[in-house]
């Protein structure tokens, strides 16, 4: 950006749907998102443009097929990035962890083709995990600060960062094949919810509940366990329909810590795919 007679470097913020983030906060920061694509009985859907995730989760329940989903294309990134650094701007393009998605390495890849001054980084989370470190990078970015103080912050914010993920039933997983079909009948017998964290970037089962009490006190106790004698700086719950739960799950929050800035969000039609109806996703990070 050219001001007087002294070029300022912009630094322009880039992420994907998965993020979840507010038009508000899009707005706000002048943040750039790419939309991944859902595809459902030969139908393909652009997230944030075509369905909403009500009426995809509802597609998804009456589908006898499991969803597909599929990264931006190399072609989308490249012209996205020539287009926001025609003027000098640098890039910074964060998204969702790369052991799960295809997303950050095709953006690495359209970085290193573009004639901008791009640079990627591999949140190592998704669903407003990621949102949290794209913010701050839009915040940071305003204030002034290079690509590499903003990097440096984002990789001290996945460390400080926590992301669990219920699943409401293991028949999701295993119409993907991710468990046996004998795994889901005993899971569906025994009423079991599985709870993982995102750990180095991919899912580890960490606990087994039955009942919503248990799923509540586990997911409350690992928070006050964890923002213990910390400053708590966001606290995000992304559900796939299941708005009770979430809503259960912030006053809980609020009766533990005090913390009453809980985002409750609606997931999108990607991450829904990969969960299931009803899932929810709960992260927080701390200073």
């Amino acid at each position: 950006m050219y001001q007087g007679e002294v070029w300022v470097i912009t630094i322009r913020i880039v992420t994907d749907t998965t993020a979840e983030l507010s038009p508000f906060i899009i707005d706000q920061y002048n943040i750039t998102v790419i939309p991944l694509q859902v595809t459902l009985n030969e139908e393909t859907f652009t997230e944030s443009s075509d369905i909403s995730t009500l009426s995809f989760i509802n597609k998804m329940k009456a589908s006898k097929k499991l969803p597909l989903t599929s990264q931006p294309s190399i072609g989308t990134f490249l012209e996205t990035y020539d287009r926001l650094g025609e003027n000098g701007d640098a890039i910074l393009s964060i998204h969702m962890t790369g052991d799960m998605s295809g997303t950050y390495a095709t953006a690495s890849s359209a970085a290193a083709m573009s004639a901008a001054n791009v640079e990627t980084f591999d949140s190592r989370m998704m669903s407003q995990a990621l949102g949290f470190q794209v913010i701050e990078a839009a915040q940071m970015a305003s204030q002034g600060a290079t690509i590499a103080e903003i990097k440096d912050r984002l990789a001290k914010i996945i460390q400080q960062t926590s992301l669990f993920v219920v699943v409401d039933s293991l028949e999701h997983l295993a119409k993907g094949g991710r468990i046996g079909r004998g795994q889901e009948l005993l899971g569906s017998i025994l009423n079991i919810k599985p709870i993982a964290m995102l750990q180095d970037g991919v899912y580890t089962p960490v606990y087994k509940v039955r009942t919503r009490s248990q799923l509540i006190k586990k997911l409350i106790g690992r928070f006050e366990e964890e923002t213990s004698g910390r400053t708590i700086r966001g606290v995000g719950i992304s559900h796939a329909d299941n708005p009770s739960l979430a809503e259960e799950l912030k006053h809980e929050i609020e009766k533990a810590s005090g913390y009453t800035s809980t985002w409750i969000k609606l997931t999108t039609p990607v991450i829904s795919s990969h969960t299931g109806p009803s899932a929810i996703g709960f992260s927080y990070y701390t200073d």
